[in-house]
């Protein structure tokens, strides 16, 4: 069974950063490449990064490029996400998704990956 859990959200300031973990069990991790979205209330998932199987080559959209950092861990089964400098819209679930079927990033969409963990919430006060 694969399990993907987040863990590292919580509260902080306007301008902060953030560490949020990802540990996956249950897949070819090193396989796979892995994803991040987030989603706030009543809105659908949005695209915040993605790595490669073996962490080599990151993908990011504008709306974090510069602030937002994705690395991982294969020895130990995580994927991270560095979040600097952040900003109240940044306020949302967020949460790690893995493409198991593939080692490169495919897309940068949810139709991409097959497995998802449940999330972390992360506000930004202002």
């Amino acid at each position: 069974q694969v399990q993907l859990v987040e863990s590292g959200g919580g509260l902080v300031q306007t301008g902060g950063s953030l560490r949020v973990s990802c540990a996956a069990s249950g897949l070819s991790f090193t396989r796979s490449a892995m994803g991040w979205f987030r989603q706030r209330p009543g809105q659908g998932r949005e695209f915040v990064g993605a790595i490669s199987a073996n962490g080599g080559t990151t993908y990011y959209p504008n709306s974090v490029k510069g602030r937002f950092t994705i690395h991982r861990d294969n020895a130990k089964n995580t994927v991270y996400l560095q979040m600097n400098s952040l900003k109240p819209e940044d306020t949302a679930t967020y949460i790690c998704a893995a493409d198991s079927t593939r080692a490169f990033i495919y897309i940068d969409d949810e139709s991409g990956y097959d497995y998802w963990g449940q999330g972390t919430q992360v506000t930004v006060s202002s």
